[in-house]
């Protein structure tokens, strides 16, 4: 369900059944998180991809027959095995890109608002299907709202309505769109942007934006910020960048793909 590969430090996650434009079931979300969980030493880059035709269908159909069936508490194990997904994507260290395509809908929209980064091919399709299907996206709803605009949110979450790559990006959603023929150059510019900075101050910068969206107080922020930027300026690869910088040499841990690679 899950296919994996490590290539100059980008760790790419692949998607893996094609056969139902790989749709989401327990079996997926549990493998999906549990190599969120265990990213290979040295990794600076995620990627998620998807086989076939389609990034992600959302729930798959036999997986919603039977958590039909579910009580209340299994309904609600299971929904919080769905949000630790989100979790570890958003949480993990590494810069995160999806590069979309074909269609993602209901929970695969969440796995997008989740990442950093979102490529998404111009022909996608996008849609919060849930109320069509008389349930909510509530689990998905954190990371949306932190997302796109939130008049948006609200139009497409309650409509169920389909909305294309030029909405989505225009909502925030999408970072930026291109066709395929674009797409592997435009993912490895945003990789190579990646791997020209300090893996540990991209990891840092990460903790920080998402940190102060949980500040509710002034002080508490000032607080933050300044201890912040105080531990970065005197962590190992502060240092060094600043000594690239004056010594106008490249840091330590700057590296660049080819132009024409193929992640």
């Amino acid at each position: 369900m899950i296919e994996k590969q490590i290539y100059e430090n980008v760790f790419t996650i692949w998607l893996n059944r094609p056969e139902v434009r790989n749709a989401l079931n327990q079996e997926m979300i549990g493998e999906l998180t549990n190599v969120f969980s265990s990213v290979p030493p040295g990794t600076r880059v995620i990627v998620i991809r998807g086989k076939g035709k389609a990034f992600c269908s959302g729930a798959d159909l036999s997986y919603m027959k039977e958590s039909g069936q579910y009580t209340k508490d299994e309904n609600l194990s299971d929904a919080l095995r769905l949000e630790a997904l989100f979790s570890v994507i958003s949480r993990n260290r590494c810069p995160v890109i999806v590069v979309a395509h074909g269609a993602v809908m209901g929970g695969g929209i969440g796995i997008l608002a989740a990442a950093d980064i979102v490529l998404s091919e111009t022909g996608t399709l996008f849609a919060f299907s849930e109320v069509k299907l008389g349930i909510v996206p509530a689990v998905i709803s954190p990371y949306i709202l932190s997302k796109m605009n939130r008049s948006k949110v609200f139009e497409l979450m309650l409509t169920g309505r389909r909305f294309n790559a030029s909405e989505a990006k225009e909502s925030g959603l999408v970072t930026k769109t291109c066709s395929e023929d674009q797409m592997e150059s435009v993912l490895v510019q945003y990789i190579n942007e990646f791997l020209s900075a300090s893996p540990d101050a991209v990891s840092r910068c990460k903790t920080l934006l998402q940190e102060i969206g949980n500040q509710t107080g002034h002080n508490e922020m000032r607080q933050y910020t300044a201890g912040a930027i105080a531990t970065a300026r005197a962590s190992e690869e502060g240092r060094e960048g600043l000594a690239a910088f004056l010594g106008k040499r490249k840091p330590s841990w700057f590296k660049a793909l080819p132009a024409d690679e193929t992640i």
